[in-house]
């Protein structure tokens, strides 16, 4: 069905059919540029488990919802291994206007413990306060946020000190982010790195074991039960907004099967931390967010890592990061993607995000390349959310240290070039935002059965079953050359229209006739 005349019953809803009005009958629509959203809202998620087919994120009109997008780690605390450079830039609203040009619907937001919780059972909602106005510059554009604990290689107190001498065929280690100096049981360890690898040094390797254990620190009181706490409290801190789709409890837990208890110990965290968060949602009267939880570190590359299962409800995520094809050495296939879905099922057929994935953006460039086509190809049809790493790097980010050692200029990842010898940012790279920038089905009308988004050709594809009797959904269009407008097919759906968007792009949205429907859209 062309874009044309909509059915008189669908004008009468949507008052008129004025196009800016439209915010306000599909939920979920961005206003139009230059409309004003600060009331904007968008739908409160949930999941839905399923240990046959994959569990699905839907939002509160049912609607099925792939939650894309990119890794936002402006808000990170990095150890500096140089006082010359940015670790991290700040995240602006021009970065927000950008995330949306490009489609997205959801940002991994990365905080770190060592700035919520600077001092043991004291938080600092003032830090707090500083991400809850980029989820809301992100709610104004239709965006969703993941809020992620992360942490890397423990934190950043780990560093190797003056004067530190390492043993033979050990280097001395470069501090990261994540946990608070309070909470960092090091057990006196050597803070060098075995074989280059960040996670063996000695050191992060005793300060995971203490909090596995679940070792007492200030107060008495048990590391992990601590970290639990400062969850619950980040809960509490976000309950009232819808924007934010949940929770990811620790970023690449260090958690090695071959050491006794470490897979126990992250489960126990889970469930741990489930319960914190629920006691903040039902006390603050919000309804429970979604819980995403990841694997140990080694899953992607070369070892087991899915914890064993847990306690935990109906509302969890698993978030594997699939660096398959990336910077990871096992090829990227369906069989990553299969294990991650059997992974799921062990925990009631949860629904998966993956939280990160990604390659070096010089290989967006390289019209020979097709990882960054291909991953996507494979969420579509696996229906998994996902979150590329990541927006910015700055040159003086700790993932820049070994190459700067060897007295190398690093070259930064994310979507804007930086001059590391001068520390000036250059330009966004556009050939990297074309790659990523396609027809997008935010929102289906009920569960989806198939979706495919051509880049070669702009042709989006979906099908299912199941859809209410008008129910809405949403896709987002990519600016065509010469503004052509897109071609429209979707049999019995009421009131198709092309909403204004971010960057010149457009939104289609629509209802459905209920049960069976398909959609077909031609952007080009």
């Amino acid at each position: 069905m062309p874009l044309a005349a909509a059915s008189r019953s669908a004008l009468l809803v949507c008052f008129a059919g004025v196009a800016l009005a439209l915010a306000a009958c599909v939920p979920g629509v961005p206003p139009a540029p230059g409309a004003d959203a600060s009331r904007f809202r968008l739908p409160a998620l949930h999941a839905v488990p399923d240990p046959v087919a994959g569990g699905r994120i839907v939002d509160a009109r049912g609607r099925e919802v792939l939650l894309r997008g990119v890794n936002v780690n402006a808000f990170v605390d990095y150890w500096a291994y140089s006082p010359s450079l940015f670790v991290a830039y700040p995240f602006t609203e021009e970065d927000a206007d950008r995330i949306a040009a490009i489609g997205w619907n959801c940002v991994r937001l990365l905080l770190s413990w060592s700035r919520v919780e600077p001092q043991p059972g004291v938080y600092d909602d003032a830090y707090l306060a500083q991400l809850e106005q980029a989820v809301l510059a992100l709610q104004r554009r239709g965006i969703y946020t993941v809020i992620d604990l992360h942490q890397d290689a423990w934190g950043p107190t780990l560093f190797a000190r003056e004067g530190e001498i390492c043993p033979p065929a050990s280097t001395p280690a470069f501090g990261w982010d994540g946990a608070p100096g309070w909470a960092t049981l090091d057990g006196g360890q050597p803070h060098c790195v075995q074989g280059g690898q960040r996670e063996f040094s000695l050191a992060v390797r005793e300060a995971f074991a203490a909090f596995w254990r679940n070792d007492p620190g200030p107060g008495g009181v048990g590391i992990r039960t601590r970290y639990a706490r400062m969850l619950g409290h980040v809960a509490g801190f976000f309950a009232r907004h819808d924007a934010v789709a949940g929770y990811e409890i620790m970023n690449e837990p260090n958690a090695i099967w071959l050491f006794p208890g470490q897979l126990e110990g992250l489960a126990a965290l889970y469930a741990e931390s489930i319960v914190e968060i629920r006691a903040a949602e039902a006390a603050a009267g919000a309804p429970r967010r979604l819980v995403f939880f990841e694997p140990a570190i080694t899953w992607h590359d070369f070892g087991p890592g899915a914890p064993p299962p847990f306690a935990h409800d109906d509302q969890v995520v698993y978030a594997p990061h699939l660096y398959q094809g990336g910077i990871s050495p096992v090829p990227l296939g369906p069989e990553v993607f299969e294990r991650a879905r059997g992974d799921a099922a062990l925990y009631g057929g949860a629904p998966i995000y993956t939280s990160e994935w990604g390659g070096s953006p010089a290989r967006a460039a390289d019209p020979a390349d097709d990882y960054f086509d291909r991953h996507q190809a494979l969420q579509d049809e696996y229906r998994f959310g996902a979150a590329l790493w990541t927006w910015r790097e700055a040159c003086g980010d700790p993932h820049m240290a070994a190459t700067a050692r060897k007295g190398d200029v690093p070259a930064v990842w994310g979507f804007f070039d930086v001059d590391c010898a001068t520390n000036v940012v250059s330009g966004a790279r556009e050939a990297f935002v074309r790659r990523m920038t396609r027809p997008y089905l935010r929102a289906a009308p009920g569960p989806i059965g198939r979706v495919t988004s051509d880049p070669s050709t702009g042709v989006l594809e979906a099908s299912g079953t199941g859809a209410r009797p008008w129910a809405s959904f949403i896709v987002f269009v990519p600016a065509a050359p010469g503004g052509r407008a897109p071609r429209v097919e979707m049999p019995g759906a009421h009131w198709l229209h092309v909403v204004p968007g971010p960057g010149g792009a457009s939104f289609v949205v629509g209802y459905a006739a209920g049960g069976d429907w398909s959609l077909r859209i031609e952007t080009r």
